[in-house]
């Protein structure tokens, strides 16, 4: 099994970077990626296990952009986690996710259900590298007894209109796929089936997009038909994996998507090639 789509504790995912690896290798997971959210913190661990386990590691990340005011996330693969211009770039994408989490706990102060965010980012702080999110504020929520699930806190409070609700800043999505581009990687559009903007889609793949992820949890058999055509039409590399972030996330279990085989080794052709160009 092909799992290109995991996180971990260094963004959102509930596992420890070697604990997500051992939990992979059991579910017959034997290639993987780990793809936290701007944030390349977790890498070199996972790695270590994974090539322990005799698994294939794929360096990844998922990196935040912003379109007509909602967040876009565009996956990057055999990218240079070393690369002075990608740290740089991630900072600054952390400390704009600092600055949201700090509105979205003076909003929800406001509103009657407090948490306490500085705990939040000291707990962040605690681990260099790692990005702070909407997911651990939800987390906090249920655990204040302000929300019985994450889900509930989305919905009543975080999510897009909700009283709780800041709108993100950052980079356009060309931004990103431009920086991916500059650290050696492949960019993808990740689970487009959920995001639903075709005319982005097309006007990046205009713009350099290598591929889409076609195979992802949330996505059905209609809408995997649907991207695979657009795969083809457009001449276009595919992705998938799960998005698994940890076992309260039902709806995406590890291992319930797999990339196939002849993707993988289109995947692996065009990141050579594009390291070769780049000598």
């Amino acid at each position: 099994m092909i799992d290109l789509h995991l996180h971990t504790t260094a963004s959102d995912g509930r596992l420890v970077p070697a604990e997500l690896v051992r939990r992979a290798a059991s579910a017959g997971i034997r290639v993987m990626s780990v793809t936290d959210h701007d944030t390349v913190a977790a890498l070199s661990e996972a790695r270590r296990a994974a090539e322990a386990a005799d698994m294939t590691f794929v360096d990844g990340i998922e990196l935040t952009a912003v379109h007509l005011g909602r967040d876009i996330h565009i996956l990057g693969y055999f990218i240079d986690p070393a690369d002075a211009s990608l740290a740089e770039f991630l900072q600054h994408q952390r400390d704009l996710r600092i600055d949201r989490m700090r509105e979205i706990g003076d909003r929800l102060a406001a509103i009657g259900a407090p948490i306490d965010v500085d705990a939040l980012l000291a707990k962040v702080a605690s681990r260099p590298g790692s990005s702070a999110g909407r997911p651990m504020i939800a987390r906090a929520l249920v655990k204040s007894g302000h929300a019985a699930s994450s889900q509930d806190a989305f919905d009543r409070f975080l999510g897009t209109g909700r009283a709780a609700f800041v709108s993100r800043v950052g980079p356009t999505p060309f931004d990103v796929v431009e920086v991916i581009h500059r650290v050696g990687g492949l960019a993808s559009m990740a689970h487009p089936g959920v995001t639903k903007q075709p005319p982005l889609m097309s006007a990046l793949v205009t713009a350099g997009l290598d591929a889409i992820e076609v195979y992802h949890s949330d996505h059905k058999v209609d809408m995997r038909r649907d991207l695979q055509a657009f795969v083809a039409i457009h001449h276009l590399l595919a992705t998938g994996g799960s998005d698994f972030h940890g076992d309260d996330d039902r709806d995406r279990p590890l291992g319930g998507v797999t990339l196939p085989k002849a993707d993988f080794a289109r995947l692996e052709t065009a990141a050579r090639d594009r390291r070769a160009q780049s000598r």
